[in-house]
């Protein structure tokens, strides 16, 4: 018999889902059982809950066949459940560490009561936690258990089911159960306290109970939250049947009155134009449910007031007025001096705004105007291919206009032109974001690609890393994610990280990496052109270093001594050096070998990629679109623990590396020098890293996401199983044998096909 039964419902949390077992699981209270509800959820919940089912007997996964909302999959979870306790816990929230363990201490010596009640902290999604102001009931001076008219001011604390433990028998008992709608912890948390023969406190944060944005929530505003009257005529009904509980009626009144007023003050619980039916049938609520008793304090008598009158008009004035405020205040504050062209732009782009939405343009851009490429390149092409009725144009300074192709139109950051593209454009398509001063448009879909796979920390977990998020204004970032239509994912991990570092109201489009797909579509001619263009010498074996950004520099600089590595491994050897944008210059500078190449400058890290036989970065997203060439890959951890501290890293490397791992330059020489960066064991990380994060790039992720986003047909075409793939044999075969097969004769020559 397990002491706890935590009762885990599942709906579209998927990002934060794993969190949240792991916290239950990892309790130093092992008598436990952990019962996963999936609600029906379209995302990976079900999958996650079967892996931890599979690894762990703990766990015991119910599947409702469609979503059901939270009460009943709460239901369906104490209908399985065998614990002496119940826990409740929503999919996106975790238990603090060692909270089993003195949720247990406590109830025995409090007597094994009814019910124990304990503290919790909200978690925003900037990753801070607050802890709830109504704290100060939980003391646990006092005799204890008691009954809640001994500690009425429990009636304070919130209504929800994952600040409480319930004693199994009591709830069957008396048969209690969640209701359908949104809200269902009203009807459940005020008839558990009031008919409890023994309550506990616990002054402890046992749960951290997650805040999701405005958007990035499994279930929008809307009306659901008009379901509070109907969750509290059942609280009613439940008391008015029961004569022993009138004395609470009271309480309960002014607590609705309080959630009444906060659902229609909060600007996320309401859909617009709703707010006057609301307050309209707020107020029939309170002439129904109306208890004799003057509310305490001027802030109780103006809500009551409020809602007893239906006061909308005054409410909305109040709301004007202090909007007003806050509008001349930033005025004020704002330059005086405005250029005169800013003001005829912003007049432009006001206009532009009025004028219909052109359904055949779509608008691209990558890394801040640097250029054409990345992944908006590769959609900017398939867009032309397969919507060929859509007119595309390219944002970028006029300094890399040459990198745009010649049957796009080319338009300058700042310009009239840009502010017309964005304002009337139907699709806008970034791999970085566009002006902060965008008015996203009814109808306008916007379309963010993303660099690549994330390994380093991003969005929201740099906040908890000043020397990497520099001077990201986190406020500003979270406006932007709430434009977001589609976000493009090349695997599960990608998936899970961006909906939980960026929160929001997005779709995700797990389609591969379309700026890839041309690793699948080159031919063994274009590979011996790009190596003759980038002057590799003919049978030489080419390495592409490219090392990321280190935030922990002031100024950047090559990890490696080029000069000294290529001297060491002789004449066949070639380097590619690339330098990071953020980088400030070349990365071979000072370098005098002439096998040491830099191609910082090159438009096309893609090119460069098909260009070589080996990939030698660090901590770079690179490395996970180079696993999709299957060739070998050796990363160079010199300075680990400085980038830890200052970046961070979603796993570790060296747990599972796409390769073999260097932790110094001599180390990264001897594996070339002997043969090991290409050896079998090299091979099998390779594969593994290649099956977890390339499963879709089969060479049409670009086309899946044109023909999901323009015509409505998502998946299509399916994606080819890796195995089936063609494989992708080394740079070097595009021009016959070469010093390289020397290399490879443990394993066999290399061959050569006509696609890459």
């Amino acid at each position: 018999m397990p002491r706890f039964s935590v009762i885990v419902p599942a709906y579209k949390v998927q990002a934060y889902l794993h969190e949240c077992l792991e916290s239950v699981l990892s309790q130093s209270c092992p008598e436990l059982e952990l019962i996963v509800v999936d609600d029906g959820s379209p995302d990976a919940c079900g999958a996650i809950a079967e892996e931890f089912a599979a690894r762990d007997p703990r766990v015991g996964v119910v599947r409702l066949e469609r979503n059901e909302g939270l009460g009943p999959a709460r239901n369906a979870g104490m209908a399985r459940a065998a614990g002496d306790y119940l826990l409740f816990l929503d999919g996106d929230d975790t238990l603090t560490p060692g909270a089993l363990a003195a949720i247990a201490d406590r109830l025995k010596e409090t007597g094994e009561p009814d019910v124990l009640v304990h503290d919790h902290a909200h978690t925003l999604c900037t990753g801070e936690t607050v802890r709830d102001r109504a704290a100060v009931q939980l003391t646990e001076q006092g005799p204890a258990p008691f009954r809640l008219e001994d500690r009425p001011g429990l009636l304070r604390l919130p209504t929800a089911a994952w600040n409480k433990v319930c004693r199994r028998e009591f709830v069957e008992e008396r048969g209690f159960a969640f209701p359908p709608g949104s809200c269902p912890d009203i009807p459940w948390t005020w008839p558990v306290l009031t008919t409890a023969e023994s309550i506990a406190t616990l002054d402890r944060v046992c749960v951290h109970h997650r805040q999701r944005r405005r958007g990035s929530a499994p279930h929008p505003p809307g009306r659901r939250h008009f379901d509070v009257f109907e969750q509290y005529d059942r609280v009613f009904a439940f008391v008015d049947a029961r004569p022993e509980l009138a004395v609470w009626r009271p309480a309960l009144f002014r607590r609705m009155i309080d959630d009444l007023v906060t659902v229609f003050t909060r600007p996320d619980r309401l859909p617009p134009g709703t707010r006057a039916e609301f307050l309209r049938t707020a107020r029939l609520h309170y002439r129904r449910h109306r208890t004799p008793g003057t509310p305490a304090g001027l802030r109780a008598r103006m809500r009551h007031t409020v809602v007893r009158l239906g006061l909308y008009r005054t409410c909305r004035a109040l709301r004007w007025v202090s909007n007003l405020r806050r509008s001349r205040a930033a005025a004020a504050a704002a330059e005086p001096a405005r250029a005169l062209r800013s003001a005829a732009l912003r007049l432009h782009y006001r206009v532009q705004l009025r004028l219909p939405l052109r359904e055949n343009r779509a608008v691209f851009a990558a890394y801040g105007g640097r250029g054409y490429g990345c992944h908006p390149g590769a959609l900017e092409q398939a867009f032309r291919t397969h919507a060929p009725h859509i007119r595309t144009a390219w944002i970028a300074r006029p300094e890399h206009h040459h990198t745009v192709p010649s049957a796009t139109r080319r338009i300058s950051p700042g310009t009239a032109a840009h502010w017309t593209a964005l304002a009337r454009s139907k699709y806008l398509v970034s791999n970085d974001g566009f002006d902060r001063r965008l008015v996203k448009r009814p109808g306008q879909i916007l379309v963010q690609t993303q660099h690549g796979t994330p390994l380093k920390h991003m969005g929201l977990d740099l906040r908890e890393r000043p020397a990497a998020s520099g001077d990201i204004d986190f406020d500003a970032l979270l406006k932007d994610v709430d434009t977001w239509d589609y976000v493009l994912s090349a695997n599960r991990h990608s998936t899970l990280t961006w909906q939980r570092v960026y929160p929001g109201s997005f779709k995700t489009l797990a389609y591969g990496s379309p700026r890839n797909d041309v690793f699948q579509q080159a031919t063994s001619a274009d590979v011996a052109r790009l190596r003759e263009s980038l002057g590799i010498p003919e049978g030489s074996v080419a390495i592409l270093y490219a090392p990321t950004h280190r935030d922990y520099r002031r100024t950047q600089r090559s990890a490696l001594d080029l000069d000294r590595v290529v001297g060491r491994l002789g004449p066949r050897f070639v380097v590619l050096a690339r330098a990071h944008p953020r980088h400030g210059g070349p990365l071979a500078a000072g370098t005098t070998s002439p096998r040491v190449i830099d191609v910082t400058d090159h438009p096309s890290v893609e090119a460069l990629c098909l260009a070589s036989d080996a990939l030698v970065t660090d901590y770079s997203s690179l490395m996970f679109d180079y696993a999709g060439l299957d060739r070998p890959i050796v990363v160079h951890t010199e300075d680990r623990e400085a980038y830890e501290a200052a970046r961070g890293t979603y796993f570790d490397l060296r747990d599972f590396p796409p390769g073999a791992v260097a932790r110094s330059e001599d180390e990264l020489i001897d594996i070339f020098a002997t043969g090991h960066w290409r050896g079998s064991r090299s091979a099998q990380l390779r594969t593994a890293f290649r099956a977890r994060f390339c499963p879709y790039d089969d060479g049409r992720a670009a086309e899946r996401v044109v023909r999901h986003v323009v015509f409505r047909e998502p998946g299509m075409p399916p994606v080819v199983p890796l195995e089936e793939r063609h494989p992708v044999p080394s740079a070097a075969a595009a021009l016959g044998r070469s010093p390289l097969a020397s290399v490879q004769q443990s394993t066999g020559p290399l061959t050569v096909t006509d696609r890459l």
